[in-house]
């Protein structure tokens, strides 16, 4: 009777360890099942955090877009017109539709077009051609309509000019357009006196809002 009683006392704490070992098992598994949950949930919660970062940042981005239409632009009696109204300077990554061609001011790309005497054969990027506008430089730009002397003419004096630069601009309405920033004329050709005092009043003139600004080490193309 003794050993019969001993012998079903130990298959009983056999089991109870058994139960137990179970217990610690499923534990260990429920453990590691809320942690597995707690990284998921974290990495959600940063993932949604990005994505709503990002989201404010095209937001924003979308907003300073629609700044650029706010204005119009005046002529005054030497022909100089002057836009009036909005003209944001944002470093903005999306593309900047703007109500002027060319563009004379509004966001722009961060990088600026190297405007010391540059003459470009092929369209630049408005956005970073605005930028050179910024630190006061003046655009020269032409279209399919200006006369082959006057593209080369005009390319000679940016050569030599610091704080220019010139470029096509196939879609522009005038064959020949003097920009600087908030500034703008068409003129008629190379010899046109006009040219000269466009340069002179707006080359590093009052209406830059970065005077001094480099105009080397930007883009070259």
């Amino acid at each position: 009777m003794g050993s019969a009683k001993n012998t079903s006392t130990g298959s009983r704490k056999a089991r109870i360890e058994e139960l137990r070992r179970a217990e610690r098992s499923r534990d260990r598994r429920n453990r590691i099942l809320v942690i597995a949950a707690a990284v998921v949930v974290v990495i959600g919660l940063a993932v949604g955090g990005v994505v709503l970062v990002q989201s404010q940042s095209d937001d924003k981005d979308t907003a300073s877009d629609a700044k650029q239409a706010s204005g119009h632009f005046v002529t005054g009696a030497d022909g100089v017109k002057t836009w009036k109204g909005t003209l944001a300077r944002n470093h903005v990554t999306k593309t900047v539709s703007y109500p002027m061609e060319p563009p004379v001011g509004g966001d722009h790309n961060q990088v600026w077009m190297n405007c010391n005497g540059d003459v470009y054969t092929k369209a630049v990027n408005n956005m970073n051609a605005v930028h050179s506008l910024e630190h006061g430089a003046v655009w020269v730009t032409y279209n399919s309509k200006a006369s082959a002397d006057d593209v080369k003419t005009l390319a000679a004096k940016v050569k030599k000019t610091p704080y220019t630069l010139m470029s096509p601009v196939d879609d522009q309405k005038d064959p020949i357009m003097l920009s600087a920033w908030g500034k703008q004329r068409t003129v008629t050709g190379a010899s046109d006196k006009n040219v000269d005092a466009f340069f002179s009043e707006f080359v590093q003139g009052k209406q830059t809002p970065e005077p001094g600004a480099a105009c080397t080490n930007g883009l070259s193309r």
